[in-house]
């Protein structure tokens, strides 16, 4: 109840609301922030300060991800129509020494030297710099929309090859590679649909497979070795967000616009497997720990909450007492506003958060937890403290203490505002019910509702 969490700010913010967040999956300190103003940053986690801001792009950075290999590569996209290619680690500079080379060097790789992508592509207009950027990527005019009005609004690398996808405004998904300058391939008109694709993600198994949110309200899966989509399922509201269950990669999450949000099972999209509620705004991130035991949603009401999607010893579609649906814990300080991007360490110790009041901050994934070295009695001592809290979970007063958590004013109001909201709605659905022929009507619950159909 009176726990922490809050450790820290990344010293050096932006100067306008952060819009996406990356952290690599091979690496614990690098982390990589894009903001509305188009700026880029690189930030070290253990010192939490900026390394370097680069001026990335003309229009709203859309989404940034790292590669999947130890050279500290990362893509950045934007509503500009670019993407570009960038280096964590300074060129002609040593990683494993803080000593630099000369800043004249050839692209020649040299032996112990940050290694960088082979096709670089240069304009005029950008200067040189050690980071970057070591390659520029559009969509040709003749493919879609001009190349003008054409904006890139999300972005992922695959797991294992090196290749990266992004969606853009012209209703098309792009896949990449890295030695060239134009698409591989491009899907447009999936399912008939011209709405803008706003997320995409590869699974992190299934190699060719990716899963998109679109502006129609639609969650789809699509195999890049196909030309046409595999499923869709057309929610009640837009989602925002979208992100696969790193362990079991069946599973994903969306946030949503109606408070809530889903995990659904790849296999069957025309119901959710779980929902959970809590919030009184609309989710803007999703971020999974990578245990694939939790998750942590961004929302617009200006808090985190962290998610259990499965019991001990159980999977992510069974529930149990650990996956109510109800989150057990809330992060909020007084100053954050809106959040639009979260993410969590590699480690599963931190959580990053970007808001719309240009700060990213950290904080504790377990807000009780001590930072540092543990001793075998501490270690010890507190896994006697656990027990007992679940033995004695189900009285009034230890449950007050373990459940309870303190929230804004705003939350309590528009809790109990969305409370009242909901009763009113299923007494009018029980009058319907019970005033209607015997079999015509019947109730329906929050999941079945969430859903509205399927397109194959």
């Amino acid at each position: 109840m009176f726990a922490s969490p809050f450790v820290g700010e990344l010293r050096g913010g932006h100067v306008d609301a952060v819009n996406v967040l990356s952290t690599s999956r091979t690496n614990l300190l690098p982390v990589v922030s894009g903001g509305i103003d188009g700026s880029v940053r690189i930030w070290d986690l253990q010192n939490r300060k900026m390394v370097k801001s680069l001026e990335a792009h003309g229009r709203c950075v859309s989404g940034v991800v790292f590669g999947n290999g130890i050279e500290g590569l990362f893509y950045s996209c934007g509503e500009d129509g670019v993407v570009k290619g960038w280096c964590c680690y300074p060129r002609n500079e040593y990683i494993t020494s803080s000593v630099g080379g000369d800043g004249d060097n050839s692209d020649e790789d040299s032996e112990g030297y940050a290694k960088k992508p082979s096709a670089r592509i240069k304009t005029n207009e950008e200067e040189e710099s050690p980071y970057g950027p070591f390659n520029v990527y559009r969509v040709p005019a003749g493919r879609g929309n001009a190349n003008s009005s054409l904006s890139f609004t999300s972005i992922d690398h695959h797991w294992s090859d090196s290749q990266f996808a992004t969606s853009s405004s012209d209703a098309a998904v792009h896949l990449w590679d890295p030695e060239r300058s134009t698409p591989i391939t491009s899907f447009t008109n999936l399912w008939g649909s011209d709405d803008t694709v706003t997320t995409i993600r590869y699974n992190p198994a299934e190699r060719s497979l990716l899963a998109h949110c679109s502006n129609d309200r639609g969650i789809g899966l699509h195999d890049t070795r196909a030309s046409s989509a595999l499923q869709k399922s057309i929610l009640s509201m837009k989602s925002n967000s979208l992100e696969w269950n790193p362990m079991e990669p069946y599973m994903f999450v969306v946030g949503n616009e109606d408070y809530n949000a889903y995990t659904f099972d790849m296999r069957k999209l025309n119901r959710p497997t779980q929902m959970f509620k809590g919030h009184v705004a609309a989710v803007m991130s999703v971020s999974w720990s990578p245990t694939g035991t939790e998750f942590v949603t961004g929302s617009y009401d200006k808090t985190m909450r962290i998610f259990n999607v499965r019991k001990e010893g159980g999977t992510a579609s069974h529930t149990g007492t650990n996956a109510t649906g109800v989150a057990r814990d809330i992060y909020h300080t007084k100053r954050m506003q809106r959040i639009f991007c979260t993410a969590y360490t590699l480690d599963h110790k931190f959580i990053l958060s970007g808001s719309d009041d240009t700060n990213i901050r950290l904080w504790k994934a377990r807000s009780s937890e001590k930072m540092g070295q543990l001793s075998a009695r501490e270690e010890s001592s507190l896994q006697y403290r656990q027990a007992l809290v679940q033995k004695y979970v189900h009285l009034p007063e230890v449950k007050k203490i373990a459940k309870a958590r303190r929230v804004p004013k705003f939350i309590k109001k528009q809790t109990e505002m969305e409370r009242v909201q909901k009763e009113k709605r299923r007494r009018k659905e029980g009058n319907v019910v019970k005033h209607s022929k015997p079999g015509t009507k019947g109730f329906t619950d929050d999941k079945g509702k969430s859903v509205v159909k399927t397109v194959d």
